[in-house]
Formats: structure tokens, sequence, C-alpha cells
């Protein structure tokens, strides 16, 4: 009997076809040639669309404006944008590569800022929940994790066409994560909450991208003079299972990495759930914004956050 929820090859969209196709290639060919060549073609690459200002690039201005204050159309907002846009495309080339670039490297290339906070928890058989924006290369922030000796559970989004999905799943758990499907083939909740929260009882790590959840389940904060959503997963992990919440923000520093852990962020002492979940995920975003504004530049965020960009506003409205 056939799969009812996987679509046949023959009428998966020529566009997510030729999606699947490209990013089969660039595994392929991208780790084959020498970095430098690799890095100047991805630098050009980035350096092509910045000039375009499509969608996504005028986004990313619109957001970056946000973090250091003026107007998109500022010269120094465009200059950002472009560095912006140079560090995202490094993230791709770095992915393409990251299977088998060497575990030495990784290792002695990453600066960590107070990663004890990690290593001490799970030392002691405590969960952590280790919250992140979209930063750096987390995917070899997360290789770093495990070539330490601290494997852990992360989700991740489905991406189409399937045989795509299926790919980056395998290429993030080739590197040291277990990898749980957020949603199931056919749209559902794929049940992850449960099986992070397992894995924090157990006294492991759980990793979570944290600063962008725009569906009607988002907490709302306030991030960088406007409200936004954002994931309240990290928080009720920390407070149904015990586990240590512990924001983290990562950068590219010359050819290598940094990455910061911060303090936990406590479970607060009164309120009902649904409150300490607000005040966490505050806290959260307070400690991202002052990440993102130390390190704009690494922070790939070329969607849509806030939700005055969100809601049209009415005619004539200032």
């Amino acid at each position: 009997m056939k799969d009812a929820a996987r679509t046949p090859p023959d009428r998966v969209p020529l566009g997510d076809r030729l999606v699947a196709a490209a990013y089969s290639v660039g595994w392929v060919v991208v780790r084959r040639v020498p970095e430098r060549v690799a890095a100047w073609f991805f630098r050009v690459l980035a350096d092509h669309l910045w000039r375009r200002q499509g969608t996504s690039v005028r986004r990313l201005e619109s957001n970056l404006a946000r973090v250091v204050g003026g107007a998109a159309s500022d010269p120094a907002v465009r200059e950002l944008s472009r560095a912006g846009m140079r560090s995202y495309f490094r993230y791709w080339m770095e992915a393409f590569r990251l299977p088998s670039m060497d575990r030495d490297r990784i290792l002695s290339e990453t600066r960590d800022v107070d990663g004890h906070f990690i290593f001490d928890n799970v030392d002691k058989g405590r969960g952590a929940v280790i919250a992140l924006p979209h930063m750096g290369n987390w995917d070899l922030a997360g290789a770093w994790l495990a070539h330490k000796g601290y494997p852990f559970t992360t989700v991740m989004e489905r991406l189409r066409p399937e045989s795509l999905y299926e790919r980056f799943f395998a290429y993030r758990e080739s590197l040291g994560m277990e990898v749980l499907p957020l949603t199931s083939k056919g749209g559902g909740s794929a049940m992850a909450f449960g099986t992070l929260a397992k894995r924090l009882r157990e006294g492991r790590a759980v990793c979570l991208p944290a600063e962008r959840d725009l569906t009607a389940s988002g907490v709302e904060v306030d991030f960088f003079g406007a409200r936004t959503r954002m994931v309240a997963g990290p928080a009720l992990l920390a407070i149904q299972t015990g586990a240590a919440l512990l924001p983290a923000v990562l950068w590219f520093e010359g050819k290598g990495w940094g990455i910061r852990i911060y303090e936990e962020i406590p479970v607060p002492v009164e309120g009902s759930r649904q409150e300490k979940v607000i005040a966490m995920t505050q806290s959260l975003a307070s400690v991202f914004e002052k990440g993102i504004a130390e390190h704009p530049e690494d922070w790939h965020m070329l969607q849509r956050l806030w939700l005055d960009d969100l809601e049209p506003r009415p005619v004539g409205a200032p």
C-alpha cells in the first residue's frame, strides 16, 4: 500500500526538486574544493544578492535597523546587512563542508565563554536546556558540543521536499545530534516535547532555537523595543523537568567560532505556570538582545519577526 502522506516523486513540485538537487550538489561539490575557493565563491554570491536588495535582504536590513537604531536605508545599516549576508552564506559554506571537517579543528578553533554552565550541570546529572537565536553556525556549535563529550537532542522543522528533510536529518545526526521531527509527515504534532522532557530527566542536554515563534502558542515579549513572540518550549521544559535554562549566543571569530553560555535563568518562585513561562521567556529575550547587539552581523534573521511587521496598519496611521 502506498504511503498517503508521501507525495509521489513524479508529483513533487519542480521548484522543490530543484532546491533538493541544489543542496545535493552543494554537499558533494563544496567539500571537495579548497576552502579558500569555497569561501570566495560564497562571499561573491552573498555580495551579489546583497546588491540586488531582494525581499530577504530588505527584511534583514529592517531587522538590523531595530537592533542598532536608525532607518533600514542608513548607510551603516546597509553595510551591516552586507556583513550579515556574508555571515549567512559562510554558514552555508561551512554546512556543506562540516561532515568532513576535522574534529581537532572544531575543538581548537572554537572559543567558548562559560561553557562550564553546560558541563557542570550535565556532569551532575542535571539536564540543560540550551536556548539560542539563529546566529553564527549552530550546526558547528552542535558538533563542538558533541565532540566535547556532551551529545544532545534537538528538533527540526520539516522541509520540502521530504528527500531534502531526510538529508538534513541525516546530516545533523552525523554530527552527533539526536534530531526529533517537529511535526509528523502529515503536518500534525510529532510529540517531540515528551521526548525532550525525557532526555532532560536523564540528565542530558537539549538545544533549541528560541527567538522566533509567530504562531498563536508563542509567548509575547519585548525585544529591541517592540513586541514579538518567542518559543515557550525552553521555559516549559525547564519548569517541568527541573533542568537548567541556559541562553547561548554564537558568532564567527576570524576563521573560527565563538560560543557564549549565559547564567541559568531561574524558575520564578511565585506565579502560575503561564506567568512563569512569560517571565522566563522575557529573560531569554533580554539576554538575546545583549548577544545580538554584540554580534549583529552574525544574526541570520531574514524573516519577519516583530508583530508590527506582520499586522497591517490602518491607512493614515503613523
